[in-house]
C-alpha cells in the first residue's frame, strides 16, 4: 500500500511538471533544448539521471558485482571522473559554442553542418532511430516487469501506465519538463541509494565487516581460475565511461546549457552525483557475496537480474522498498524520456525538417515533434510487448553501434580543423561495422570488448583518410571554430 501511495504521488508530480513546462514551450528550440537556458545544477542532475538507468541497478550491479566483487567499483569511479567530470570539461564548452555557431540542435545536424555533407544527417538519423528505439523498449520492458511483480498487475497494464505517464510530461513540457523532473528524480535517487546502503550494511555488521566479508566470500564463490579477465573489466570501464561521450542523448545536455560559465559547476555537481549513484549500485551488487551462497537461477542459467531485487526484498522494510522502487522508476524514466526525445528528433528535425520540408512553420514543427514523441512511445510499447529476436539483438548492440559511429567524428569535429567528410564517413562506417561484426564473432559475453574496439579504431581511420583527401571548406571551419 505504501508503494502505491508513493508511486501515485510521484506520477501526479510528473504530470504537474509537464503542464508547467507546457507554458514555457512555444518553439522547437524550447521543446528540444529548453531554449538553451538550463542552469548548472539542473543540467548536472539531468546528465547524471540520463546516464544511470534501471539497467545499472537491476542488471549491471548484480551481474558485475557478483563477477568482479569490489573491483566493480572501479567502473563506478571511471563513470564519475571520466564519463562525467572529464566529459563536461572536454566536451561542454566546445559543444555549446560550436552548436550555437552552426545553429544546430542535434547530433546529425552537427555532423552535417560541421563537415558540409547533407547526407550525414540522414545516415546519422537512421542509426539513432534503428538502435535507440529498441533501447527505449528495453527500459519500458524492465519497468513493466518491476511493476508487475510489485503491484501484482498485468505486464500489459504496467506498460500502458508507464507509457501514458511518460507521454504526458514529455509531450507537454519537452526538454524543460525533462530537466525539472530529472532534478526531482535525482534527489529521490540520492536518498534511495543512501537508505539502501545504510540498511544492508547494518544487517551485515557494519561497513568494515562488510568489506572484509565481500573479499573473503568472493574468493570462496569465484576461485581465481574462474574469474572474469581484467581485459573484460577494462573494456567495461572504457565502454561505459568514454562511450557516453558519443551518445546523442548525453551530448544534448551540453547543447542546452545557459552559457559556458556554468560548465565547471555542472561538472563538479555531476561528478558528485555519479559517485553517489554508481558507487552505491556496484557496492550493493558486490554485497551479493554476503547474502547469497548460490545465485538465483532461471532454469539452468544464473538469474543475474534477480540478485539485487531479491536481496532488497529480503532485507528492506516495506516503506524503504517503496522508496527504492521510486529510485529505479526515477532512473528509468529520466533515461527513457531523453532517449525518446532524441529518437523523435531524428525524424522530426533531421529527416523531415532537414530534407522533406525545410520551410515548415515553427508551430507545425513543434506539433510534429510532439506527435512523433507519442508515435515513438507507441512503437516502444509494441516492441516491449512483443519481443522479436532481431529486436533483442538490436538492444544488445545499441550502445556499441551508436558510440562507435559517432564518438570519433564528434570529437574530431570539436577539436581538429583538418577532419574531412570523407575521413568522417570512413570512421562512421568502420565503427558501425566493427560493432556489429565483432559482436557476432566474439559473442555477447565479450560485447563490451567489441564495443570498445568499435569506438577506438575510428580514431585512427578518420585522420588516416582525412590527410589523403581534400581539405574541408575554409568557411565552414571558420564558422564552426569562431571564438576558439
Amino acid at each position: 500500500m505504501t508503494a502505491i501511495i508513493f508511486v501515485c504521488l510521484f506520477m501526479l508530480l510528473m504530470i504537474g511538471i509537464g503542464l508547467w513546462g507546457m507554458r514555457k514551450t512555444s518553439s522547437l528550440n524550447d521543446f528540444f533544448l529548453g531554449g538553451r537556458s538550463i542552469g548548472p545544477w539542473v543540467s548536472a542532475v539531468a546528465y547524471g539521471t540520463t546516464y544511470f538507468s534501471a539497467v545499472l541497478f537491476i542488471g549491471f550491479a548484480g551481474k558485475l558485482g557478483w563477477g568482479f566483487g569490489l573491483s566493480s567499483i572501479l567502473i563506478a569511479l571511471s563513470n564519475a571522473f571520466v564519463g562525467s567530470f572529464a566529459a563536461w570539461l572536454i566536451l561542454g564548452k566546445r559543444t555549446r559554442v560550436m552548436t550555437q555557431n552552426l545553429d544546430v540542435m542535434t547530433m546529425p545536424e552537427f555532423l552535417q553542418e560541421r563537415y558540409g555533407a547533407n547526407w550525414f544527417k540522414l545516415i546519422s538519423a537512421a542509426i539513432i532511430f534503428i538502435f535507440l528505439l529498441p533501447y527505449c523498449a528495453s527500459i519500458f520492458k524492465g519497468l513493466g516487469h518491476l511493476f508487475e511483480s510489485t503491484f501484482t498487475i498485468s505486464y500489459d497494464s504496467a506498460l500502458l501506465i508507464m507509457i501514458i505517464i511518460t507521454a504526458i510530461y514529455l509531450i507537454l513540457g519537452g526538454y524543460f519538463a525533462i530537466t525539472v523532473t530529472d532534478f526531482i528524480q535525482g534527489i529521490i535517487m540520492i536518498f534511495g541509494c543512501a537508505a539502501m546502503v545504510a540498511v544492508l550494511t547494518s544487517d551485515a555488521g557494519g561497513i568494515s565487516n562488510v568489506i572484509s566479508m565481500i573479499s573473503s566470500k568472493y574468493a570462496e564463490h569465484i576461485p581465481e581460475g574462474k574469474r572474469p579477465s581484467m581485459l573484460i573489466l577494462g573494456s567495461l570501464i572504457f565502454m561505459t565511461s568514454f562511450g557516453t561521450w558519443g551518445l546523442p542523448q548525453m551530448v544534448q545536455k551540453f547543447y542546452a546549457i545557459k552559457n559556458e560559465k556554468v560548465i565547471m559547476k555542472a561538472a563538479v555537481a555531476t561528478t558528485i552525483f555519479a559517485l553517489i549513484i554508481s558507487v552505491t549500485a556496484y557496492f550493493v551488487g558486490s554485497m551479493s557475496h554476503i547474502f547469497f551462497d548460490t545465485l538465483p537461477m532461471n532454469g539452468t542459467k544464473p538469474a543475474f537480474d534477480r540478485i539485487v531485487p531479491d536481496m532488497l526484498n529480503a532485507h528492506l522494510p516495506q516503506t524503504l522498498m517503496a522508496l527504492i522502487l521510486l529510485l529505479v522508476l526515477s532512473a528509468s524514466m529520466s533515461t527513457l524520456s531523453s532517449l525518446i526525445l532524441v529518437s523523435s528528433s531524428a525524424v522530426a528535425i533531421d529527416m523531415y525538417k532537414g530534407h522533406v520540408n525545410p520551410n515548415i512553420t515553427k508551430g507545425k514543427s513543434l506539433a510534429m515533434m510532439r506527435f512523433l514523441c507519442l508515435v515513438f512511445m507507441a512503437f516502444a510499447f509494441f516492441i516491449a510487448r512483443y519481443e522479436f529476436a532481431f529486436i533483442v539483438t538490436l538492444m544488445s548492440l545499441s550502445w556499441g553501434v551508436v558510440a562507435g559511429s559517432f564518438l570519433a567524428p564528434y570529437l574530431y569535429g570539436l577539436y581538429w580543423k583538418r577532419a574531412t567528410k570523407a575521413g568522417v564517413l570512413a570512421g562512421m562506417i568502420t565503427g558501425f561495422t566493427l560493432a556489429i561484426v565483432l559482436f557476432y564473432k566474439m559473442g555477447q559475453d565479450y560485447s563490451p570488448l567489441a564495443s570498445s574496439i568499435a569506438m577506438i579504431v575510428p580514431f585512427a581511420v578518420v585522420p588516416a583518410v582525412s590527410l589523403f583527401t581534400s581539405p574541408p571548406r575554409k568557411d565552414i571551419v571558420e564558422k564552426a571554430f569562431k571564438g576558439f
